[in-house]
């Protein structure tokens, strides 16, 4: 885009359009956030009528996360080229679909294939928000920006653990999956006419109607029209971008080390939160006391996003990730040893929620800044589809070692110590995140 429209991006107030258009990524989050974990929240009443054991459950917990991995690869990607926006309705249609003909399923393996299918929804979704969020955030603001769409998430979790409860108790567990079909379908309308297209894409791929789009949304920013579109090298805004430009040049180290922090944080993450509501129950606690534990991790969630968020504003987004991936490690380990105790396992709870929703977070915020704006939505979804092989294997490889004989405390204090893996692993980042550049400036290695 042209410097005096970077620079008002970059260094200038943030302007209602700008802020409107990240509570609508915050919003499908949200969804996103309630879409995820729903399988954690009925995962015993979906066991308990199909008598499955806890390698089974495993399994169902992880089908949604290899959708999610699947849709981050394989359709967050074509946000490069088709743009942010087509992606997200696309992804927002495909899990209402999923989530709402799920609460029909008849067996788990086509409880688990509905999974899939939403998962890939919701990939597309997080990946895209995530980019979007952070490009119309001033430089200030964007480790705000992404990490409140993190919030969203653990919003959308909480709401998600409150209302399972209820419903399951008066309508049982489908009712769950069709609420938040619905819901997601929707939230649809609101992002058809609220969501705007990446400034950047626009740029980059120059689009039918790119100036008039671009325009219409700088008046929206109330900064001045472009009269024509800014130059570009030859080639660069149709360059084929793709996942071996990744790992081209001078991006190789930083993107192995945002994929190998992204599997180690997914996987410590997703067994938190997946199955801690099933164990706080088999350590002796009823099924709603479990659930609330539960739901408490993702009532941390919101508060440790948001906290990660206006530190970054004042410090090192990589220092203040870092700072999180230590506290997470060893408050899990605390958790392990308190789970005897219901009012101390609560709190810790809570506290947990706030440090490892708050990984995630920084996570998001700190991969966009690493990749030009014509790979971003690549570079971000190759982010999420790595981690999300960690978020796969984990509550699987739990299930398997709890039938096993693995105690859960001993569970609990090996993903500490990934947590801690991951905060050693960043100091690799050190000076490696992209800085804000005009788009039209930035050259991409050969694909």
């Amino acid at each position: 885009m042209s410097a005096a429209l970077q620079k008002a991006l970059d260094e200038g107030p943030m302007s209602r359009f700008q802020w409107r258009a990240i509570a609508v990524c915050v919003l499908l989050n949200t969804l996103d956030g309630f879409d995820v974990l729903v399988m954690s929240f009925t995962g015993k009443s979906v066991s308990g009528q199909w008598s499955l054991d806890s390698g089974t459950l495993g399994l169902l917990l992880s089908s949604g996360l290899a959708g999610m991995a699947l849709g981050a690869l394989l359709l967050a990607p074509q946000a490069d080229r088709v743009g942010r926006r087509p992606v997200i309705l696309a992804g927002l249609g495909i899990a209402a679909v999923g989530m709402m003909v799920s609460s029909a399923s008849q067996s788990w393996e086509q409880l688990a294939l509905l999974r899939l299918l939403t998962g890939m929804g919701i990939g597309a979704v997080l990946a895209c928000s995530n980019v979007i969020a952070g490009e119309f955030a001033s430089r200030r603001w964007r480790g705000l920006a992404v990490s409140l769409n993190s919030t969203g998430y653990a919003l959308g979790a909480t709401v998600g653990g409150l209302s399972s409860v209820a419903l399951i108790d008066h309508h049982g567990w489908r009712s769950v999956f069709l609420v938040g079909g619905i819901a997601t379908l929707l939230v649809i309308p609101v992002a058809f006419f609220c969501l705007p297209e990446s400034l950047d894409f626009l740029v980059t791929r120059r689009p039918a109607r790119a100036l008039e789009r671009i325009n219409a949304i700088a008046r929206r920013m109330r900064q001045p029209e472009l009269g024509e579109l800014p130059a570009v090298r030859a080639g660069d805004g149709h360059r084929r971008v793709g996942f071996r430009t990744l790992l081209a040049g001078g991006l190789r180290r930083p993107t192995l080390v945002v994929w190998g922090a992204f599997f180690l944080v997914m996987a410590a993450f997703y067994f938190v939160t997946s199955w801690t509501p099933t164990l706080l129950v088999e350590a002796g606690m009823s099924s709603s006391q479990g659930l609330t534990g539960g739901t408490l991790l993702n009532v941390g969630g919101v508060f440790g996003s948001a906290l990660l968020g206006a530190l970054a504003a004042r410090f090192a987004l990589v220092s203040v990730l870092r700072g999180y991936l230590f506290a997470a490690g060893v408050l899990v380990v605390a958790f392990a040893a308190s789970t005897g105790t219901l009012a101390l396992a609560f709190c810790l709870g809570a506290v947990i929620g706030v440090a490892v929703n708050g990984c995630v977070a920084g996570l998001y915020a700190l991969t966009p800044a690493v990749y030009a704006p014509q790979l971003r939505a690549t570079g971000v979804g190759a982010a999420i589809g790595v981690g999300r092989v960690g978020a796969i294997i984990a509550p699987s490889a739990a299930g398997w070692l709890l039938d096993a004989g693995a105690t859960p405390r001993t569970l609990y204090v090996a993903t500490g110590a990934v947590f801690a893996a991951a905060g050693v692993l960043l100091f690799a980042m050190r000076g490696r995140t992209a800085k804000p550049q005009v788009a039209s400036e930035v050259p991409l290695p050969a694909a």
